[in-house]
């Protein structure tokens, strides 16, 4: 007994547009999960939540002509940032919250006391 079976021919797989909606969403679902995976895996942040001792610091008031690399430069050559006048810059702008190094005459800065 021979039987032959013949192959059903396959329909190719049709979306409504809820379908289509449901598959989108659910791809954009999944993008949004494994990027915020990653960003939070990523976070290496190691703040305390204390807030420590500040540096003890003098007030500076800036002369006519005078730089941030200048008021930089002299407390590198009396030891601030192991002398590195590229380090004290970044210090005082973070210390001052300078979004710049423009500073005017007159201007009060906060400078760390060098022993």
């Amino acid at each position: 007994m021979d039987t032959t079976y013949a192959a059903r021919p396959v329909a190719p797989v049709r979306l409504t547009r809820r379908g289509r909606l449901v598959v989108f969403v659910g791809s954009l679902l999944l993008v949004l999960a494994t990027v915020l995976g990653l960003g939070l895996s990523l976070d290496t942040s190691s703040a305390s939540g204390d807030a420590g001792t500040p540096p003890p610091t003098e007030v500076v008031t800036v002369g006519t002509g005078q730089t941030l690399w200048d008021i930089a430069g002299d407390l590198a050559a009396d030891g601030a940032g192991d002398g590195d006048v590229r380090a004290v810059v970044q210090d005082l702008e973070e210390l001052n919250g300078l979004d710049s190094a423009m500073l005017l005459a007159g201007q009060d800065l906060r400078v760390p006391v060098v022993d």
